[in-house]
């Protein structure tokens, strides 16, 4: 029965919004996977999208793109996806399935419309860059 299914919690496992510099010197924004697990995470997908509905009821959103990532050592990350400053107005979701210690695990991490900006750009842990993380 469901009531009988416990899934196990998230732990360790963080998504963030790095501002980086290209090779031309412009700055550009990259989302990354952060495994702050002492163990691998295993067969990483991950799907994305933008969303939002303003106060007139208007909805507005973004393709939803599909991440095959693969395994991510521990205490390492990998890049999702560029994402453009033009999304920021919305609401930003990476839907994270990977399995650990043969379980399958999933997490939803949302980044609500115009929380990615300057004052909230924090050192992100194992990048040491910095950008805005959501744990």
């Amino acid at each position: 029965m469901k009531k009988d299914i416990k899934p196990s919690k998230v732990k360790d496992v963080a998504v963030a919004v790095i501002k980086e510099q290209n090779e031309l010197g412009q700055d550009i924004w990259n989302v990354y996977l952060i495994n702050q697990k002492t163990e691998t995470i295993e067969n990483v997908l991950v799907s994305a999208k933008g969303y939002l509905t303003d106060v007139k009821g208007i909805e507005t959103k973004t393709s939803s793109l599909r991440h095959s990532i693969g395994n991510i050592e521990a205490n390492n990350y990998a890049q999702i996806e560029p994402i453009m400053e033009d999304v920021f107005g919305l609401h930003n979701e990476y839907w994270i399935s990977f399995f650990h210690n043969n379980e399958m695990l999933d997490k939803k991490y949302i980044f609500l419309a115009e929380t990615i900006a300057a004052k909230n750009l924090i050192n992100v842990p194992i990048i040491n860059k910095s950008g805005v993380m959501i744990k």
